[in-house]
């Protein structure tokens, strides 16, 4: 679908129309908005921000007679001039006998359409494969008890990831006026495929004929594909000499995600990501005309240096787990030599690589291992050795996994409608836990070759699972692919295609691709002193991050003042209501059998006569399946689909009764073995309206399955996980955690902390902190005070390293684990707590646990609010006289309308508009004179600040009455006293005799 855009120059306007509805855009020339003078400039800036009207209408309500129109698939370049001054002296009507001046965007139009962008109006390109199924499930009321995997949900504009958006500076003002749209104005919006996402990077899929596919044992006859997607940063975006190193917020030069993807037309789909950036401590190069002699200066002490680096890899592990760095630098080399010693020191003393309370060595969050690349390729072998590598990363590689997922839709099979109509669900299977981090100096030519060896150690890893090998036509792809690859990642850096691209496409070096690395290598030298500059100003332009660059501010007057005004008036369109939800918990320490017992003393415990049939039932398991390696690779929900139904069956059996009303399945999803189920009584089903999904896998126990779900417009969210076991691991479910707590990402890029209410349901492992003996004589004595104050989740919940700001009731039950199984003898091993006890259910080594809440929700009409904003609407339009932003006699001050600048107040008045003659009459006084026989005194100065003795009023002339003078001193109004500041009245003091 194409987009139409409609041009006027005087007044400047801008319509981007679709099939049915249009974006106008109307330049703006005074500051003034919604009625109150607002500074749009920023400190020590000399220039306002540039502002522009937005509004989004439907196109029949416009008349574009009269506007320069053209499809936006072959726009004029010219259009450009409309976003720059007037009197901007190129282009067309220049004088000839003046230098023509090249156009201000003309750099930035050669960048864009180098071919190194790539953009998608229905896709997500900001985000890997994983992200997208984690954090963009939203599947409204019609919930399956899998976790989908759809087109529909494969773009969400709230979700993009800002660190590989590179039109993030252009479409964040749209963004904000999308936020403010109506959802179903919203929806619209995006339908009508205005806003895109856009990276820079590598994007590259290649068929694989049937014959030559790996996935043989699938039976098919259609070809599958092989994608590598490379996704460039934008945060320290720059040329190879002017970005180098990190900056304070953790982000660093050339950082790139590249995910290699196989998909087989059986819906089953394999991805594996991988990253390269520059070493993370400050440090630069300068140019220079001799190779490898530009000198390398470390500009920060170790001290300085550490909190940036910190922030770098507390971000890597947060988006992808474990991070093992891979260091390609040569150890003779002096400036590679300085730049390692100062990497290893950091990893050191880096809190992700801190090992106290870790059970396992194996189980370090940050990893490095160097290899010197040159050193390992400089024998006869050439950069075959270079496959050495495998030997110190085989077994970190092993347990990083990868992602694989079954039924998925290949490029352009369905379209969403017919995808929602078949019903295919896509599975995830397995997740990948941990990134390789590749450098080298640049992460250029050695970091590509490195990172195609470990992606084809990945893929072979999946192969392995299935008992199959790729042949060696799909290898000369996937080689030829990854030089490419590094070719466009080497053109953005350095300005030419990687050095030993020859060895990585053809598996040898010969003497042609020799003579072509020489060359390329003289072609670098002058693009690095001679043309990096202007390109490094390019890319700061198109970021936003020029001096004296300031966006455009889209405000739209009329959707402005009409939220404003629905917030104030929410309580005519808004009730509130008290849920109650029960939630429970359970390690099923592997044990099928207990699905035969009778489950009710744990579901359904008897409350207090008071207690309310719970609205939301939320249970969640850990161990559902033995944790073994198989189970791990595997995940098998036929045993999660058995407790679902045992659950159904025993929390419906109370329902027979009239007064009571049957529980439904809401959702349900397993992660390994960890699975949340939430049923929800039928009447509630008609107020919740998105129930969204992610997933956190945290290394030990770590399954992780959080639910949010939106009950009218209150975001309940149900946590479930089984955090690291362990006695003197507090540490480490500390810092598991805080992974899922920060980790997690909804829609909308909202976290758990974001939402409502928010409840913990798990096994969470803490144990009490004395010996076992007096342990269990506390125990059988029923000393649960003193339990309790030696409970390690209490005592980190008091220092605040866990859980802040949460609450837990009252422990009234002896401690949950661990027991002899089938006995009741310890092992020779907004949101208010109502209810908190276990049950006695024994076939497990652990017991159940279980609490119910009441919490108070928010319920919207959403019916009577959209009729209230349509009523407020149209009375702002008609205040305004006229609905649309194309109006040529219209100013901003018609657009603004009025807006009250605060409460009892009326509107600020201006040149055209005037409160006191409102609705065309003249505002009256309705000050009276003291006595009838007084009047205003036409002596006193006009200007009632100017001091004087006449009085206000005198009496009128030839007045009978005796003439009483009532003078009043008038003096110039008492400022007010500053903020912070208290005004004394002082008493004259009588002279003394």
């Amino acid at each position: 679908m194409s987009l139409r855009i409609f041009l006027q120059e005087s007044p400047r306007i801008i319509v981007l129309a679709s099939e049915h509805h249009a974006l106008i855009f109307r330049y703006g020339q005074s500051d003034l908005v919604l009625g109150s003078e607002r500074s749009l400039r920023k400190p020590n800036s000399q220039a306002p921000t540039a502002k522009c009207i937005v509004e989004f209408a439907a196109l029949r309500s416009l008349d574009l007679d009269d506007y320069d129109s053209q499809t936006l698939d072959g726009i004029d370049p010219d259009v450009a001039q409309y976003a720059v001054p007037d009197d901007a002296p190129y282009g067309h009507g220049h004088d000839p006998r003046e230098n023509i001046v090249d156009h201000p965007c003309l750099e930035l139009k050669k960048m864009l359409s180098g071919g190194t962008f790539y953009f998608s109006v229905d896709f997500d390109l900001t985000n890997r494969l994983q992200d997208r199924y984690i954090n963009r499930q939203s599947n409204g009321t019609a919930i399956t008890n899998v976790d989908r995997l759809s087109e529909g949900s494969a773009f969400d504009i709230d979700s993009l990831d800002e660190d590989f958006l590179w039109n993030g500076y252009m479409i964040n003002p749209l963004i904000i006026f999308r936020s403010k749209l109506s959802k179903d104005e919203k929806t619209i919006l995006d339908d009508s495929r205005m806003l895109t996402s856009a990276i820079r990077g590598f994007v590259l899929t290649v068929t694989i004929s049937a014959a030559a596919s790996p996935l043989r044992g699938l039976k098919s006859n259609f070809p599958s594909t092989l994608t590598v997607l490379s996704r460039l940063s934008c945060r320290r975006a720059g040329t190879r000499f002017n970005s180098r190193g990190i900056d304070d917020d953790g982000n660093v030069a050339n950082f790139v995600e590249s995910e290699t993807v196989l998909w087989h037309p059986s819906g089953l789909c394999f991805s594996y990501a991988q990253v390269r950036g520059s070493v993370p401590i400050f440090w630069e190069q300068a140019t220079g005309l001799l190779p490898n002699q530009q000198k390398i200066q470390i500009t920060r002490s170790p001290e300085a240096t550490q909190p940036a680096f910190d922030k770098h890899f507390e971000s890597l592990e947060l988006n992808y787990g474990t991070v093992h760095i891979l260091n390609l630098m040569s150890a003779t080399k002096i400036g590679e030599v300085e730049l390692t010693a100062r990497y290893q020191h950091h990893v050191q003393r880096s809190p992700l690589n801190q090992t106290i309370g870790i059970r396992d060595p194996g189980e370090q969050r940050l990893i490095q291992s160097q290899f010197d690349f040159h050193a390992e390729t400089k024998g006869p072998s050439g950069y075959e050795a270079a496959s050495m590598v495998r030997r110190l990363i085989q077994d970190r590689a092993d347990s990083f996994a990868y992602l694989l997922c079954d039924g998925v839709d290949g490029p352009g099979s369905v379209s969403r409608r017919s995808e929602q109509i078949s019903g295919e669900q896509s599975t995830v299977i397995l997740q990948q836990q941990g990134v390789f981090r590749v450098n080298c100096l640049d992460c250029l030519d050695r970091t590509n070759l490195i990172q195609t060896i470990l992606s084809q150690m990945a893929i072979e890893l999946f192969l392995s699972h299935r008992s199959e090998r790729a042949t060696a036509d799909f290898w000369m792809r996937h080689a030829s692919i990854w030089a490419d690859n590094g070719d466009a990642l080497s053109k953005i850096y350095a300005g030419t295609g990687a050095l030993k691209s020859s060895f990585t496409r053809h598996g040898k070096m010969s003497l042609a691709g020799a003579f072509a690395d020489a060359r390329k290598s003289a072609t670098r030298m002058y693009i690095n002193n001679f043309a990096d500059k202007g390109r490094q100003n390019t890319i700061d332009m198109l970021l936003g991050r020029l001096v004296e660059q300031h966006p455009v501010y889209l405000y739209d007057p009329v959707n402005d003042a009409v939220n404003s005004e629905l917030q104030e008036r929410a309580h005519e369109f808004s009730t509130s209501e008290t849920i109650h939800i029960w939630a429970g918990t359970f390690n099923l320490n592997g044990r099928g059998a207990g699905v035969k017992e009778d489950l009710s003393a744990w579901l359904c415990p008897r409350l207090n006569s008071h207690a309310k049939q719970p609205e939301i039932l939320a249970v969640g398991f850990q161990e559902i399946v033995e944790l073994s390696p198989q189970q791990i690779m595997s995940t098998d929900p036929s045993r999660r689909q058995i407790w679902e139904e045992a659950v159904r069956m025993t929390i419906n059996k109370k329902t027979k009764d009239p007064d009571e009303e049957e529980y439904v399945l809401l959702r349900s999803g397993q992660l390994v073995g960890a699975a949340l189920i939430i049923f929800v009584k039928a009447s509630s089903l008609k107020k919740i309206k998105n129930v969204e999904g992610s997933v956190k896998k945290v290394i030990g126990y770590p399954q992780l399955r959080p639910r949010n779900r939106n009950l009218t417009k209150s975001r309940p969210c149900l946590v479930t996980a089984h955090l690291a076991a362990g006695f003197a691991n507090y540490e480490e479910r500390n810092r598991d955690y805080r992974t899922i707590s920060h980790g997690l990402r909804f829609q909308r890029n909202r976290s758990i902390d974001d939402h409502d209410t928010v409840i913990w349901l798990g096994d969470f492992n803490y144990r009490i902190g004395l010996g076992d003996d007096k342990v269990r004589r506390l125990a059988q004595a029923g000393d649960l005070g003193t339990l309790y104050q030696n409970d390690q989740l209490n005592l980190q919940m008091i220092a605040g390293h866990v859980f802040p700001f949460y609450s837990e009731s009252q422990i009234t039950f002896l401690p949950t684990y661990k027991y002899n199984n089938g006995t009741d003898e310890y092992d020779t091993s907004n949101l208010k707590q109502i209810e908190y006890a276990t049950a006695p259910l024994r076939f497990s080594d652990h017991r159940p646990v279980y609490a119910t809440f009441q919490c108070t929700i928010n319920n919207v009409d959403e019916q009577r609010k959209e009729e209230l904003s349509q009523l407020l609407y149209d009375r702002r339009v008609k205040d305004i006289a006229g609905p649309s932003a194309i109006d040529d006699e219209k100013t901003d001050e018609d657009h603004a309308g009025y807006v009250s600048v605060a409460a009892g107040l009326p509107p600020a008045s201006s040149d055209r508009r005037k409160w006191w003659l409102d609705n065309g009459l003249p505002a009256r006084s309705q000050v009276q004179p003291p006595r009838s026989n007084m009047m205003l005194n036409p002596r006193r100065p006009a200007n009632p600040f100017t001091p004087t003795n006449e009085p206000d009023w005198v009496m009128v002339p030839g007045s009978k009455e005796l003439e009483i003078t009532e003078r009043r001193i008038s003096a110039p109004p008492t400022p007010p006293s500053r903020r912070g500041t208290r005004t004394y009245n002082a008493k004259a003091s009588s002279p003394g005799p």
